[in-house]
């Protein structure tokens, strides 16, 4: 099924892709937050039950194969093509230098399967080195994103490759969902799950498995990178600025048409951050954990850390109740926030 086809994601498709991937992806590691670390919403003053802390765990993504959650999506792709017995002799493709190329490259290699991967010729030698290193043909196409991206196209278009997409394909979304489907396993009883938000495809996944579950989901994107939630806002679509500290994994212009439809059911909340909130939520997991994640994984964190007192100008719409600038867990509320990638530079973090 093509990217451009209108398909809203499935529990089945999650399930489905839980039992394809098995055995070919890193189980999720969990680990808890100290007690007390991350503070609860304030209560009804009528409300005498004796006050429990939040349980909060960091689901710890960016341990995955490739660094990021990503290997998931792509892995699915190519064994359910596998599995229809639809994969070309061309092999796969993809116009992406960040986590989703590195996922698309590492998958086919794991698949004996001819990756194809367009960048621009500006893109980093780091970058070029590793996705030659799972084995990828490397082409340097143009100076800017768009450029590698229609020669990507022109490629498939020719070849008969298979075009892979770094969110909207609802393989790749159901994949990402399995990670859901495992940190339930590990928390009994989970009320909450909170994931950064990019292009949407590892929200649309979490999010629908979520909802099966009856588990909240809060989507958390940067102030100025807000592909989902001007969606949200809008009721549709919409292309909006991308500029922010964590956009080089979250900066996508516009949302898929699946992530949009997840956003639109209950059980969901958006949140949105300040950069510098996505700054010291990283710093905090480099101080108290020595946890290197790149900023897009610590989007999610921030929306715990981040102070009520900490907004922006902006003013969010009143008609849509679901949008805020933090999120703060009721007494005794199970949450897991995860940390999707950690393909980063470290030079950032103060030592």
């Amino acid at each position: 099924m093509g990217a451009t086809e209108v398909h809203q994601l499935t529990y089945g498709d999650i399930k489905a892709a839980t039992d394809r991937i098995a055995g070919r992806i890193r189980p999720v590691t969990l680990a808890p937050i100290d007690p007390g670390a991350i503070r609860t919403a304030h209560r009804d003053p009528l409300d005498d039950r004796p006050e429990e802390p939040c349980e909060v765990w960091l689901a710890l993504e960016y341990m995955q194969h490739t660094g990021s959650f990503k290997a998931r999506g792509a892995q699915n792709f190519i064994q359910a093509h596998r599995d229809a017995q639809t994969l070309p002799d061309a092999g796969v493709t993809i116009a992406s230098g960040g986590n989703a190329g590195l996922a698309c490259a590492w998958a086919a290699q794991q698949q004996a399967v001819r990756a194809t991967v367009f960048l621009p010729a500006t893109a980093p030698a780091v970058k070029v080195t590793k996705l030659r290193g799972y084995g990828a043909d490397v082409r340097l196409v143009g100076a800017e994103y768009a450029e590698a991206l229609a020669a990507c196209e022109d490629f498939a278009a020719t070849t008969g490759a298979l075009a892979s997409h770094a969110y909207d394909h609802p393989l790749i979304a159901a994949g990402a969902g399995t990670l859901l489907e495992e940190i339930r396993h590990q928390i009994p009883g989970l009320d909450t799950v909170v994931v950064a938000v990019g292009g949407g495809g590892l929200f649309t996944g979490v999010a629908t498995a979520a909802q099966h579950h009856g588990i909240r989901t809060v989507a958390v994107e940067p102030e100025n990178c807000r592909a989902l939630n001007a969606a949200v806002e809008a009721g549709r679509l919409v292309d909006v600025t991308v500029d922010s500290i964590a956009a080089d994994s979250l900066g996508a212009r516009r949302t898929s048409a699946m992530a949009l439809h997840a956003a639109q059911q209950d059980g969901v909340h958006s949140v949105l951050v300040p950069d510098s909130e996505i700054t010291r939520a990283r710093q905090a997991l480099w101080d108290h954990r020595r946890v290197v994640v790149e900023h897009g994984a610590a989007t999610a964190l921030a929306a715990l850390t981040a102070p009520p007192s900490h907004v922006s100008d902006r003013e969010l719409p009143t008609r849509l109740p679901r949008l805020s600038r933090n999120y703060r867990p009721r007494s005794g509320e199970k949450v897991c926030v995860v940390l999707c990638g950690a393909n980063s530079d470290p030079s950032g973090l103060v030592h």
